[in-house]
């Protein structure tokens, strides 16, 4: 079986689909690739296989041969720090890409073709948090949502939350819809009824080497024995294990501060 541009599918398995404007990949930009690897293995238990020769050096990473997560390598001349970042589906990439840019956003790389990773285009917000911009089809069959290893929901943490959210509305047809969450300033958008990301705004408590930035979660079976291994690693502790409304949670950084959270599985 092929996808929408005639590349051939692993296991005869039909092309992803997604709703537009659901989160659809989590990718990781990194200097050393061998060590992120070493890693996420050891944490996730991810295995890997080399990524489009279009985007640089980079490998998509694996659970039970299905794809997870994309990591890359960053160009050295840019002094950018190491970062998870969301993909959000889209129907037409060209059209979103222009949409980021009439709403005030700036279009980065694309959009552009990177072999069966499709159509794809990376941009940031106007305060300026980068995210992606994926093909609703013609994406690689992913892991099973909740399993240990698999993202399970991003987090925009930014100055405001109100006026971030419009922009993502405008950009992706989100719906307003109740908090997920306590605590001030949050807002959840919906797609379908159910919540597709958060965004919280901190104001000035907002870190000035950080930025407004997104974060994933990844799902694992034991929150407090995965920050062990994390610290056992050579990654940081940034938010102790602590309860809270999604379950048993922790953020984290892997060795070159890349930061992240776990949430317990079933959260």
């Amino acid at each position: 079986m092929t996808d929408a541009r005639g590349n051939a599918r692993p296991n005869g398995e039909a092309p992803a689909r997604h709703t537009p404007g659901a989160p659809c990949r989590v990718s990781l930009m990194v200097h050393g690739l061998d060590t992120a690897q070493d890693f996420y293995a050891a944490l996730f238990g991810w295995e890997f296989r080399p990524g489009p020769r279009q985007l640089g050096p980079c490998v998509r990473a694996l659970l039970d041969g299905r794809e997870v997560a994309g990591i890359g390598v960053l160009a050295p001349d840019r002094q950018l720090p190491p970062a998870w970042t969301p993909s959000f589906a889209s129907d037409d990439v060209d059209l979103s890409a222009e949409a980021v840019r009439s709403c005030g956003g700036t279009v980065g790389v694309g959009p552009l073709d990177a072999a069966d990773a499709g159509r794809l285009a990376m941009a940031s917000d106007p305060c300026g948090a980068v995210f992606g911009i994926r093909d609703t089809v013609a994406l690689p069959p992913t892991a099973v949502p909740g399993r240990p290893g698999t993202p399970v929901w991003n987090e925009l943490t930014t100055y405001e939350a109100a006026g971030a959210a419009k922009f993502y509305q405008a950009v992706f047809g989100y719906e307003d819809g109740p908090s997920v969450g306590t605590g001030p300033d949050r807002v959840t958008l919906y797609l379908d009824g159910r919540p597709a990301v958060g965004v919280h705004g901190v104001g000035s408590a907002l870190p000035r080497d950080r930025g407004p930035h997104w974060t994933t979660y990844f799902t694992v079976a034991d929150v407090d024995a995965a920050v062990d291994r994390v610290r056992r690693l050579g990654g940081r502790i940034l938010e102790p294990a602590r309860d809270d409304h999604r379950g048993r949670v922790a953020t984290v950084t892997d060795p070159e501060g890349a930061r992240f959270a776990l949430v317990r599985a079933g959260h």
